[in-house]
């Protein structure tokens, strides 16, 4: 089986969910060419999850956005899944040295390594630290992107200290 996705995946991500209605268009606008997309909208009825994810791979497609889904159900046409097997492009969320470890054992392509800070997403969450979310991909044969109050500035900084991307959902709505 072939995988169908980039040679290099994309280091820039939005991760999506309900709360953030239709800023959702806006921060698809704001992402730069070749950027990822994870989409999971987990709460969103079957029915109108299929709708909306159609829609956002049109601007996908016509933006050269890389667009994933996370959660089981399949979707259709997807070019990857998000924390399990599927063709295209496998990611991964870690938020501990295990976690990290079993998604090298899946296959992951890129690790989605959370929360590295405070982040209104998980409020109250202690978050990781940037040296402490390093070491949960340390040494792993696997690209490790940091997610978790995540800021184009603070993505730029870690990307200098050895991470592959950054990946956000506030700092695409800002």
């Amino acid at each position: 089986m072939t995988r169908r996705h980039p040679a290099e995946p994309p280091k820039v991500w939005l991760m999506t969910d309900e709360r953030m209605g239709d800023r959702l268009w806006r921060a698809l606008q704001r992402l730069p060419r070749g950027s990822g997309i994870v989409f999971r909208h987990y709460a969103t009825p079957p029915a109108e999850r299929r709708r909306l994810y159609r829609r956002i791979a049109a601007v996908a497609r016509a933006r050269g956005l890389v667009l994933i889904r996370a959660g089981d159900g399949p979707l259709g046409a997807e070019a990857g899944t998000h924390a399990r097997h599927g063709v295209g492009l496998v990611t991964w969320a870690a938020h501990d040295r295990a976690e990290a470890l079993r998604g090298v054992r899946a296959g992951a392509d890129l690790l989605f390594v959370s929360p590295v800070f405070a982040t209104r997403s998980h409020a109250g969450a202690a978050a990781l630290g940037p040296i402490e979310a390093r070491r949960i991909a340390a040494g792993l044969p696997v690209r490790a992107v940091a997610l978790g109050g995540m800021t184009p500035a603070r993505g730029k900084a870690l990307m200098r200290a050895g991470w592959w991307g950054w990946a956000a959902i506030d700092a695409w709505l800002d």
